[in-house]
Protein backbone atom coordinates (compact mmCIF):
# COMPACT_ATOMS: atom_id res chain seq x y z
CA UNK A 1 0.00 0.00 0.00
CA UNK A 2 0.95 3.23 -1.03
CA UNK A 3 0.00 7.48 0.45
CA UNK A 4 -0.09 9.98 -1.85
CA UNK A 5 -0.65 13.40 -0.27
CA UNK A 6 -1.36 17.05 -1.66
CA UNK A 7 -2.59 20.52 -0.10
CA UNK A 8 -5.04 22.71 -2.55
CA UNK A 9 -3.75 25.70 -3.40
CA UNK A 10 -6.04 29.12 -3.79
CA UNK A 11 -6.43 29.17 -7.37
CA UNK A 12 -7.16 25.35 -7.84
CA UNK A 13 -10.32 25.60 -5.56
CA UNK A 14 -13.44 25.01 -7.12
CA UNK A 15 -12.46 21.15 -8.99
CA UNK A 16 -14.34 18.35 -9.11
CA UNK A 17 -12.40 15.91 -6.80
CA UNK A 18 -12.13 13.29 -9.72
CA UNK A 19 -10.77 16.30 -11.64
CA UNK A 20 -8.36 17.38 -9.15
CA UNK A 21 -6.79 13.47 -8.57
CA UNK A 22 -6.03 13.32 -12.19
CA UNK A 23 -4.48 16.77 -12.49
CA UNK A 24 -2.30 16.72 -8.60
CA UNK A 25 -1.55 13.13 -9.71
CA UNK A 26 -0.35 12.39 -13.17
CA UNK A 27 -0.24 8.22 -13.02
CA UNK A 28 -3.85 8.65 -12.02
CA UNK A 29 -6.40 9.06 -14.70
CA UNK A 30 -9.88 10.74 -14.57
CA UNK A 31 -11.55 7.51 -14.74
CA UNK A 32 -9.04 6.03 -12.13
CA UNK A 33 -9.67 8.33 -9.99
CA UNK A 34 -13.97 7.80 -10.09
CA UNK A 35 -13.11 4.42 -9.06
CA UNK A 36 -10.56 5.33 -6.26
CA UNK A 37 -12.88 8.17 -4.51
CA UNK A 38 -16.06 5.09 -4.82
CA UNK A 39 -14.02 2.54 -3.47
CA UNK A 40 -13.85 5.21 -0.61
CA UNK A 41 -9.15 5.28 -1.16
CA UNK A 42 -9.50 9.54 -1.41
CA UNK A 43 -10.45 11.26 1.42
CA UNK A 44 -10.63 15.41 2.13
CA UNK A 45 -9.68 16.10 5.22
CA UNK A 46 -9.63 12.86 6.28
CA UNK A 47 -13.22 12.22 5.35
CA UNK A 48 -14.51 10.44 2.26
CA UNK A 49 -16.24 12.78 -0.50
CA UNK A 50 -18.53 12.02 -3.74
CA UNK A 51 -16.52 12.82 -7.39
CA UNK A 52 -18.30 15.77 -7.67
CA UNK A 53 -17.25 17.25 -4.34
CA UNK A 54 -16.05 20.79 -5.21
CA UNK A 55 -12.44 21.22 -3.26
CA UNK A 56 -11.01 24.36 -0.93
CA UNK A 57 -7.73 26.01 -0.63
CA UNK A 58 -5.80 24.52 2.78
CA UNK A 59 -7.13 20.93 1.97
CA UNK A 60 -5.68 17.60 2.69
CA UNK A 61 -6.35 15.55 -0.09
CA UNK A 62 -4.96 11.71 0.37
CA UNK A 63 -5.12 9.28 -2.02
CA UNK A 64 -4.55 5.30 -0.90
CA UNK A 65 -3.16 2.99 -3.11
CA UNK A 66 -3.76 -0.81 -2.89
CA UNK A 67 -1.10 -3.55 -4.52
CA UNK A 68 -2.77 -5.56 -6.83
CA UNK A 69 -4.56 -8.56 -6.28
CA UNK A 70 -2.71 -11.61 -7.54
CA UNK A 71 -6.18 -13.22 -7.66
CA UNK A 72 -7.56 -10.87 -10.48
CA UNK A 73 -4.13 -11.01 -12.63
CA UNK A 74 -2.61 -14.07 -12.03
CA UNK A 75 1.16 -14.79 -12.83
CA UNK A 76 1.62 -17.01 -16.09
CA UNK A 77 5.13 -18.62 -17.65
CA UNK A 78 4.25 -16.69 -20.66
CA UNK A 79 7.88 -15.51 -22.71
CA UNK A 80 9.11 -12.61 -22.17
CA UNK A 81 12.05 -10.65 -23.67
CA UNK A 82 13.81 -8.32 -20.89
CA UNK A 83 15.87 -5.38 -22.39
CA UNK A 84 16.69 -4.23 -19.55
CA UNK A 85 15.44 -4.61 -15.67
CA UNK A 86 16.73 -2.77 -11.84
CA UNK A 87 14.82 -2.31 -8.86
CA UNK A 88 13.05 0.49 -10.57
CA UNK A 89 11.92 -0.21 -13.78
CA UNK A 90 11.54 -2.84 -16.34
CA UNK A 91 12.12 -2.61 -20.40
CA UNK A 92 10.60 -5.20 -22.28
CA UNK A 93 9.90 -5.76 -26.04
CA UNK A 94 6.43 -6.76 -26.47
CA UNK A 95 5.84 -9.46 -28.92
CA UNK A 96 3.41 -9.03 -31.84
CA UNK A 97 -0.20 -10.33 -30.81
CA UNK A 98 0.34 -9.78 -27.40
CA UNK A 99 -2.46 -7.90 -25.40
CA UNK A 100 -0.54 -5.56 -22.64
CA UNK A 101 -3.47 -5.77 -19.64
CA UNK A 102 -6.01 -7.96 -18.59
CA UNK A 103 -10.04 -6.74 -20.27
CA UNK A 104 -13.04 -8.35 -21.46
CA UNK A 105 -12.31 -11.37 -23.71
CA UNK A 106 -8.58 -11.12 -22.67
CA UNK A 107 -8.36 -12.24 -18.82
CA UNK A 108 -5.28 -14.59 -19.47
CA UNK A 109 -2.39 -14.72 -21.38
CA UNK A 110 -1.39 -10.81 -21.42
CA UNK A 111 1.71 -8.63 -20.94
CA UNK A 112 0.84 -8.39 -17.26
CA UNK A 113 0.30 -11.98 -16.64
CA UNK A 114 3.59 -12.35 -17.98
CA UNK A 115 5.25 -9.56 -15.77
CA UNK A 116 3.56 -10.80 -12.81
CA UNK A 117 5.70 -14.21 -13.26
CA UNK A 118 8.56 -13.02 -14.33
CA UNK A 119 9.13 -9.96 -12.70
CA UNK A 120 9.08 -9.51 -8.63
CA UNK A 121 7.29 -6.14 -7.76
CA UNK A 122 4.72 -3.68 -10.11
CA UNK A 123 3.34 -0.44 -9.20
CA UNK A 124 0.30 -0.83 -8.02
CA UNK A 125 -1.30 2.58 -9.22
CA UNK A 126 -2.51 0.89 -12.07
CA UNK A 127 -4.85 -0.53 -10.26
CA UNK A 128 -5.92 -4.39 -10.30
CA UNK A 129 -5.43 -5.45 -13.92
CA UNK A 130 -2.75 -2.85 -14.70
CA UNK A 131 -0.32 -2.92 -12.37
CA UNK A 132 3.23 -1.43 -13.90
CA UNK A 133 1.85 -0.39 -16.93
CA UNK A 134 2.66 3.36 -17.90
CA UNK A 135 1.67 3.37 -21.25
CA UNK A 136 0.64 0.63 -24.01
CA UNK A 137 0.69 -0.94 -27.30
CA UNK A 138 -1.64 -2.50 -29.47
CA UNK A 139 -1.64 -6.24 -29.75
CA UNK A 140 -0.56 -6.64 -32.32
CA UNK A 141 2.31 -3.72 -32.52
CA UNK A 142 5.54 -5.23 -31.25
CA UNK A 143 8.32 -3.17 -29.61
CA UNK A 144 9.39 -1.29 -26.63
CA UNK A 145 7.23 -0.59 -23.17
CA UNK A 146 8.71 0.85 -19.94
CA UNK A 147 7.09 -1.16 -16.57
CA UNK A 148 7.71 0.58 -13.31
CA UNK A 149 8.19 -1.62 -10.41
CA UNK A 150 7.35 0.98 -7.80
CA UNK A 151 4.59 4.00 -7.53
CA UNK A 152 7.29 6.63 -7.45
CA UNK A 153 8.90 5.32 -10.51
CA UNK A 154 5.20 5.02 -12.39
CA UNK A 155 4.29 8.80 -11.10
CA UNK A 156 7.94 9.80 -12.77
CA UNK A 157 7.29 8.19 -15.82
CA UNK A 158 4.18 9.18 -16.36
CA UNK A 159 4.84 12.52 -16.06
CA UNK A 160 7.43 12.31 -18.97
CA UNK A 161 4.83 10.73 -20.65
CA UNK A 162 2.49 13.80 -20.09
CA UNK A 163 5.42 17.03 -20.41
CA UNK A 164 6.19 14.87 -24.04
CA UNK A 165 10.11 14.10 -22.74
CA UNK A 166 9.76 10.69 -23.37
CA UNK A 167 10.99 9.56 -26.54
CA UNK A 168 8.74 6.64 -28.46
CA UNK A 169 9.95 5.91 -32.24
CA UNK A 170 8.13 3.62 -34.80
CA UNK A 171 8.73 1.77 -37.57
CA UNK A 172 5.83 1.36 -40.05
CA UNK A 173 5.23 -0.17 -43.34
CA UNK A 174 2.43 1.57 -45.18
CA UNK A 175 0.74 0.63 -48.45
CA UNK A 176 1.39 3.00 -51.36
CA UNK A 177 4.29 5.39 -51.96
CA UNK A 178 4.67 8.62 -49.83
CA UNK A 179 5.26 11.84 -52.16
CA UNK A 180 6.61 13.71 -48.96
CA UNK A 181 10.00 12.72 -47.32
CA UNK A 182 8.59 13.87 -44.17
CA UNK A 183 5.61 15.32 -42.44
CA UNK A 184 3.28 16.08 -39.56
CA UNK A 185 -0.50 14.77 -39.03
CA UNK A 186 -1.78 17.12 -36.60
CA UNK A 187 -5.81 15.76 -36.18
CA UNK A 188 -7.45 15.11 -33.03
CA UNK A 189 -8.81 11.70 -32.50
CA UNK A 190 -12.09 10.65 -30.64
CA UNK A 191 -14.52 7.01 -30.73
CA UNK A 192 -15.61 6.46 -34.08
CA UNK A 193 -19.32 7.79 -34.10
CA UNK A 194 -20.77 4.50 -34.88
CA UNK A 195 -18.04 1.71 -34.78
CA UNK A 196 -17.36 2.08 -31.20
CA UNK A 197 -14.15 -0.07 -31.02
CA UNK A 198 -12.65 1.80 -33.05
CA UNK A 199 -11.01 5.48 -33.51
CA UNK A 200 -11.62 8.07 -36.15
CA UNK A 201 -10.18 11.93 -36.88
CA UNK A 202 -12.69 13.71 -35.29
CA UNK A 203 -13.04 17.76 -34.78
CA UNK A 204 -13.30 17.77 -31.36
CA UNK A 205 -11.49 14.68 -30.45
CA UNK A 206 -8.29 14.85 -28.13
CA UNK A 207 -5.47 16.64 -29.49
CA UNK A 208 -2.96 14.19 -31.74
CA UNK A 209 0.65 14.51 -33.09
CA UNK A 210 2.34 12.41 -35.27
CA UNK A 211 5.57 12.71 -36.98
CA UNK A 212 6.73 10.50 -39.94
CA UNK A 213 9.75 10.68 -41.80
CA UNK A 214 10.13 8.20 -45.11
CA UNK A 215 13.66 5.46 -44.70
CA UNK A 216 12.74 3.68 -47.66
CA UNK A 217 10.49 3.06 -50.89
CA UNK A 218 9.26 0.46 -52.60
CA UNK A 219 7.02 0.13 -55.36
CA UNK A 220 3.84 -0.19 -53.51
CA UNK A 221 4.91 0.37 -50.20
CA UNK A 222 6.97 2.74 -47.94
CA UNK A 223 8.78 2.47 -45.03
CA UNK A 224 8.33 5.14 -42.62
CA UNK A 225 9.44 6.37 -39.42
CA UNK A 226 7.07 7.92 -36.59
CA UNK A 227 7.23 9.66 -33.49
CA UNK A 228 4.86 10.67 -31.14
CA UNK A 229 3.77 13.83 -29.60
CA UNK A 230 1.00 12.45 -28.05
CA UNK A 231 -0.74 8.85 -27.28
CA UNK A 232 -4.00 8.29 -28.50
CA UNK A 233 -5.28 5.07 -28.70
CA UNK A 234 -4.52 3.95 -32.21
CA UNK A 235 -2.76 7.07 -33.32
CA UNK A 236 -0.15 6.23 -35.96
CA UNK A 237 -2.83 3.56 -37.39
CA UNK A 238 -5.94 6.29 -37.63
CA UNK A 239 -3.18 8.89 -38.40
CA UNK A 240 -1.39 6.72 -41.49
CA UNK A 241 -5.25 5.67 -42.63
CA UNK A 242 -6.43 9.39 -42.53
CA UNK A 243 -3.26 10.35 -45.08
CA UNK A 244 -4.39 7.54 -47.29
CA UNK A 245 -0.96 5.62 -46.18
CA UNK A 246 -2.81 2.77 -43.82
CA UNK A 247 -0.33 0.58 -42.31
CA UNK A 248 0.27 -2.82 -44.16
CA UNK A 249 -1.64 -6.00 -42.52
CA UNK A 250 -3.92 -3.45 -40.27
CA UNK A 251 -7.35 -5.44 -40.40
CA UNK A 252 -8.94 -2.63 -38.81
CA UNK A 253 -7.83 0.41 -40.77
CA UNK A 254 -6.30 -0.99 -43.58
CA UNK A 255 -7.87 -3.01 -46.80
CA UNK A 256 -9.98 -5.69 -46.07
CA UNK A 257 -7.64 -8.00 -47.84
CA UNK A 258 -4.03 -8.27 -45.94
CA UNK A 259 -1.37 -8.09 -48.07
CA UNK A 260 1.45 -10.98 -47.80
CA UNK A 261 -1.32 -12.79 -45.77
CA UNK A 262 0.06 -10.78 -42.70
CA UNK A 263 -2.38 -11.57 -39.48
CA UNK A 264 -1.79 -8.03 -37.89
CA UNK A 265 -0.33 -4.21 -39.12
CA UNK A 266 3.71 -3.63 -39.31
CA UNK A 267 3.95 -1.68 -36.87
CA UNK A 268 7.13 -1.80 -34.22
CA UNK A 269 8.32 0.53 -31.41
CA UNK A 270 11.82 0.46 -32.37
CA UNK A 271 13.35 3.24 -29.94
CA UNK A 272 12.35 4.15 -26.79
CA UNK A 273 14.16 7.14 -24.85
CA UNK A 274 13.55 8.02 -20.57
CA UNK A 275 14.90 9.81 -18.12
CA UNK A 276 15.58 7.56 -15.11
CA UNK A 277 13.09 8.00 -12.44
CA UNK A 278 15.93 7.68 -9.89
CA UNK A 279 18.98 8.42 -10.97
CA UNK A 280 17.85 11.15 -13.02
CA UNK A 281 20.12 9.86 -16.15
CA UNK A 282 18.50 9.22 -19.98
CA UNK A 283 18.36 6.01 -21.20
CA UNK A 284 17.93 5.15 -24.57
CA UNK A 285 16.57 1.28 -26.02
CA UNK A 286 16.55 -0.14 -29.32
CA UNK A 287 15.40 -3.37 -30.13
CA UNK A 288 15.09 -4.85 -33.90
CA UNK A 289 12.31 -5.68 -35.86
CA UNK A 290 10.14 -9.16 -35.55
CA UNK A 291 11.10 -11.89 -37.75
CA UNK A 292 7.89 -11.36 -39.57
CA UNK A 293 8.48 -7.74 -39.85
CA UNK A 294 12.30 -8.03 -41.29
CA UNK A 295 11.23 -10.93 -43.70
CA UNK A 296 8.65 -8.62 -45.28
CA UNK A 297 10.97 -6.26 -45.87
CA UNK A 298 13.44 -8.57 -47.30
CA UNK A 299 10.76 -9.93 -49.86
CA UNK A 300 9.95 -6.11 -50.90
CA UNK A 301 14.21 -5.36 -51.33
CA UNK A 302 14.58 -8.45 -53.52
CA UNK A 303 11.67 -7.74 -55.81
CA UNK A 304 9.16 -9.42 -54.76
Amino acid sequence: MSEHTYVVAPDEAGLRLDVAISRFFPAITRSQAQRLIEARQVTVDDEPQKCNYKIRPGQRLVVVILPPVASDALPEDIPLTVVYEDSDIVVVNKAAGLVVHPAAGNWRGTLVNALLYHVDGLSGIGGEERPGIVHRLDKDTSGLLVVAKNDYSHAHLVRQLSSRTMGREYLALLHDRLRQEQGTVDMPIWRHPLRRKEMAVCPDGRPARTHYEVIELFAKYSLVKCKLDTGRTHQIRVHMSYIGHPIVGDPVYGPRRSAFGLSGQLLHAEKLVLVHPRREEKMTFVCELPSVFADTLARLRAGH
